[in-house]
């Protein structure tokens, strides 16, 4: 065999201009982005709640001279939130910082890791606040069949109407699971209608059309996946919005006194450091186990606040 070899004169180290992670993308997550956010200084205190009813009737009447006008009033109720408080962390022992190759990075490293569990971990919990049946005012549990051979842009307008005339308002927002997403996207009943109304080529559909389709200011997917697997198990990764679901709703663009929205997130930034989104990424020395440590922390209570704005469609298949 020739002398030198290809081992004899090459080590093998790791690249300084590649390495791999996968971190996803944060427009996939909805958590942060439905429903207005609530800044408190207090974990836990209560809201009011004015009764709808008083407001939607018609009991003005015709004042006779010298009489006083009819009186009518109003009730109020309160309502609690409290914002447990999460936190996830990472431990950097100083012989893997000393023995660290380029091109890792240890707290940038840790700081990604430690956000995406952050983001995985509000998303799960607006999930299971809002993303199901049996939440919201109006459940369609089954015929939705937004497959090729349905039509989901008159359900949709149903939906609508239905929660108009509970509430006395429109929704504006429609989040979708990401196989419900794809199947509005595919359908042929809003293909032909996009493209009737924009002259577009069938590539050319978006969501901002069908947006525009059905008057709806804001569609979210819900793309976001979880390994639900745990550590040394085969990967099991699933949606966490379930994908065949979808939920209309109104969101209130911008939060305030009497202002109504199916749902607010009240993010509690009163510990030091915290963010108006109440969470906040840390990094300090863990003497006794000599290592530095890298945690995020955050306190929030994603809130459901008026069921009767929100129409769930459960499983948009034909089935």
């Amino acid at each position: 065999m020739p002398q030198p070899t290809q081992g004899d004169v090459h080590v093998n180290r790791p690249l300084s201009n590649l390495s791999i992670a996968y971190m996803q993308n944060a427009l996939g997550f909805v958590a942060d982005k439905v429903f207005p956010n609530i800044t408190v200084s207090k974990q836990s205190d209560v809201y009011y709640i004015y009764d709808r009813t008083f407001f939607n009737r018609n009991e003005m009447e015709v004042r006779a001279p010298s009489t006083r006008s009819k009186r009518i009033g109003y009730e109020v109720s309160t309502t609690p939130y409290y914002c447990p408080v999460y936190a996830i962390g990472h431990d950097i022992a100083d012989p893997v910082r000393a023995n660290a190759d380029s091109p890792i990075v240890l707290d940038r490293d840790a700081t990604q890791l430690v956000s995406q569990q952050g983001m995985i971990k509000r998303e799960t919990l607006w999930a299971s606040k809002y993303f199901g049946p049996s939440i919201w005012g109006t459940d369609q549990t089954s015929g939705s069949d937004w497959d090729t051979a349905g039509d989901p842009i008159p359900q949709i307008r149903t939906a609508k109407r239905t929660v108009l005339l509970a509430t006395g308002i429109e929704p504006n927002t429609l989040v979708l699971g990401k196989q419900a997403a794809d199947l509005l996207l595919d359908n042929a009943a809003v293909v032909d209608r996009v493209i009737y109304g924009t002259q577009n080529e069938v590539s050319k559909v978006r969501m901002s059309n069908i947006a525009a389709l059905l008057e709806i200011d804001r569609i979210f997917v819900m793309s976001a996946i979880q390994n639900t697997a745990e550590e040394g198990a085969a990967e099991s990764n699933a949606f966490i919005g379930t994908g065949l679901d979808a939920l209309l709703c109104y969101s209130a663009p911008n939060p305030g006194l009497m202002t109504p929205s199916a749902g607010y997130t009240f993010s509690w930034n009163g510990l030091m450091g915290s963010s108006a989104m109440g969470g906040r990424i840390k990094r300090f020395r863990d003497e006794p186990i000599e290592s530095d440590t890298i945690e995020l922390q955050m306190a929030v209570d994603h809130k459901l606040t008026a069921a009767e704005l929100g129409y769930f469609f459960d499983d948009v298949t034909a089935a």
